[in-house]
């Protein structure tokens, strides 16, 4: 079944890869692990714990590989604003390093 899922951290399309997600499964373009809060439907910053599923437990680190049950890929979790801001971030510490 074809789906339009992104790396919620780079953007790189996931098509290539089954659902449902592995618990190992990593990005091809950036090797980030996929089965974390951040690259969840129930994923929300601005609800408490950030998550609006009440029966999941409570991760407190949201890239961390984890066993979250409640785990569904969201075909929006990536966010070009985020990794533009991102970028612009590490382009200015290399700047500021870089002799």
């Amino acid at each position: 079944m074809s789906h339009n899922i992104c790396c919620y951290r780079c953007g790189e399309s996931l098509a290539a890869l089954s659902l449902p997600l592995s618990r190992q499964d990593e990005c091809p373009g950036c090797g980030a692990y996929l089965h974390v809060c951040k690259m969840c439907r129930h994923f929300d910053r601005a609800v408490p714990r950030q998550c609006r599923e009440d029966g999941a437990e409570d991760v407190t680190e949201k890239e961390r590989l984890n066993f979250c049950d409640w785990f569904i890929p969201d075909e929006s979790a990536f966010d070009p604003h985020r990794k533009d801001e991102a970028d612009q971030a590490r382009a200015a510490l290399d700047a500021l390093f870089d002799d």
